[in-house]
């Protein structure tokens, strides 16, 4: 087990060195963002001392190098909008992004995993052609029509929810939190749903179609043949091997909904990383998107990681063909 956990850290630290290899290569020839910092007025000289100062005007691999040793340190240098530390507006962004995927993804897991299993129990009821429907139109709308129909409904005709804004926050010590606020936890609501609507859907698509999958194999046959009751059958055979691709999928889909909330956040001016990654864009803020990439291929390993230990938990086999192949190697 030690050993398994040593290889993949090491797997992990090649792929975040190939990812910030390639944010750095990408965004270093992503305009010029000392036309952004400076004034139409700047001279010539003026903007030289500038580069320097920053040092752009350095070789490609003692940028990326330095790059590289400042972003293990937490040191992503400085914003060339804000003239601030990136490190900084991270951590000022960050609460509300992993707030805000945090419900999304609760949300998603517990509508989801319930509605796939009852969906795939039930597969001919009303009920369950009533939830296939729902989950079909659910994951073929898209993010940014879903959030206008959401703003348009709860927002400004029932005046239910804001449309905008994450609320009143309650900061403890460096983290801000909604979850202490009657505002700020309204404000949650709508943009959680649209994050977490997607997800939801292919949950439940994802579990019935392997619930199907799993009731139609040897063993669960064996069991009703056994006598076995339908709830023993269901809750303690099939579902447990079920989980072992839902694992896969909820932990890719939980980094994807970090990674892809920039649609959301923007459209309801949610105050995360997303809508500072597009101010960042279109200000050519290169400090700012090379650190935003390499968190997020941060978020995605370190989910791989509990996802791949995970699979000890539920899935036997693996345990076994492991502890085989150790002993074939000895």
């Amino acid at each position: 087990m030690i050993a398994f956990i040593i290889r993949r850290l090491c797997q992990s630290v090649a792929v975040m060195l190939s990812v910030a290899f390639i944010a750095f290569a990408l965004f270093t020839y992503v305009g010029d963002p000392i036309n952004n910092i400076v004034g139409q007025d700047t001279g010539l000289r003026e903007r030289e001392q500038l580069r320097h100062q920053l040092g752009l005007d350095d070789p490609f691999i003692l940028q990326f190098a330095r790059f590289v040793g400042h972003a293990a340190e937490g040191d992503f240098g400085l914003s060339y909008q804000y003239a601030r530390p990136v490190s900084e507006l991270i951590a000022e962004r960050l609460p509300a992004t992993l707030e805000l995927s945090l419900v999304a993804a609760v949300l998603a897991l517990a509508i989801g995993l319930p509605v796939g299993i009852y969906t795939g129990l039930h597969r001919y009821s009303w009920l369950s052609q009533l939830m296939l429907t729902a989950s079909l139109v659910g994951i073929s709308l898209p993010t940014f029509l879903t959030c206008i129909l959401l703003i348009l409904v709860f927002a400004v005709i029932l005046g239910w929810l804001p449309s905008f804004g994450r609320g009143s926050t309650v900061a403890l010590g460096w983290w801000t939190t909604g979850f202490l606020t009657i505002d700020g936890l309204k404000a949650l609501i709508l943009p959680a749903i649209t994050l977490g609507l997607f997800q939801m859907t292919l949950i439940i698509r994802l579990v019935r179609a392997e619930m199907l999958e799993v009731l139609r194999t040897d063993y669960i046959k064996f069991a009703r043949a056994r006598g076995l009751p339908n709830r023993l059958i269901h809750f303690g055979h099939a579902l447990k091997n079920t989980l072992v691709p839902v694992i896969t999928i909820t932990g890719l889909q939980l980094g994807s909904i970090i990674a892809f909330a920039v649609v959301t956040e923007t459209v309801f001016q949610w105050p995360g990383m997303g809508l500072l990654i597009i101010q960042a864009i279109s200000f050519a803020d290169i400090p700012v998107m090379s650190a935003y990439l390499v968190l997020v291929a941060f978020f995605f390993v370190v989910i791989n990681l509990i996802v791949d230990l995970l699979y000890y938990a539920v899935d036997p086999r693996l345990r076994i063909d492991r502890a085989a192949a150790s002993g074939h190697g000895i």
